[in-house]
């Protein structure tokens, strides 16, 4: 078999687009994300309402993500991990935010989701298909890969769990208590450590 690791985007490699968005447009709501909300859907179409609320634009939201940038060490971590293996990020992010951030990590393979935008405006969000991460992890051991998964979110649980090895990554204390059984890494020396363990 051939190995994979897939890693979530947003609080492993790129600190959370909507905390940074919640603090510079000085919206409390929009802090709240995977780590708080584990049903995703109903997070988004809040987060959606909210924008259409205070009249914030798809633009504004890319003007905060440009001046967004990975997170310290994320990308010599992620440049020594593609020099050993194949890596796919697996997020709920979106295509229309995700670009400048891809662009500063050296443009690895990402798999998100899509927005729909009318007059500047987003109106809702396509997910790629249903709890996306997991079935990702499936198809490609249907494809004779063997996955290594790690992320922090409740929606990044199922993608770990099907993997056949993996971790969490700096994640809240309710997730920690809720899944005691999953290991926890907190540093990217740690995380490559297991990472090189699984390759090994």
């Amino acid at each position: 078999m051939i190995d994979i690791v897939c890693l979530d985007l947003e609080g492993v490699l790129v600190p959370e687009i909507w905390i940074n968005v919640a603090e510079r447009c000085g919206i409390e709501e929009l802090r709240r994300t995977t780590r708080d909300e584990p049903d995703y859907d109903k997070l988004m179409r809040s987060r959606i309402a909210i924008l259409d609320e205070h009249k914030l634009s798809l633009a504004d939201i890319q003007a905060v993500i440009a001046q967004m940038g990975p997170l310290e060490g994320a990308k010599a971590f992620l440049d020594e991990l593609r020099s050993l293996t194949q890596v796919l990020i697996l997020s709920d992010t979106f295509a229309e935010f995700a670009k400048p951030l891809m662009q500063q990590l050296g443009w690895p393979m990402l798999w998100c989701n899509s927005l729909f935008v009318e007059d500047g405006r987003i109106v809702s969000h396509r997910m790629r298909i249903n709890n996306g991460k997991k079935e990702a992890i499936e198809a490609l051991r249907a494809l004779n890969f063997r996955s290594f998964a790690a992320g922090d979110s409740y929606n990044d649980l199922a993608m770990i769990e099907a993997a056949d090895d993996g971790c969490l990554f700096r994640a809240p204390k309710a997730i920690l208590n809720d899944y005691p059984h999953l290991a926890i890494t907190e540093e990217y020396g740690q995380l490559m450590a297991r990472i090189k363990e699984f390759l090994s």
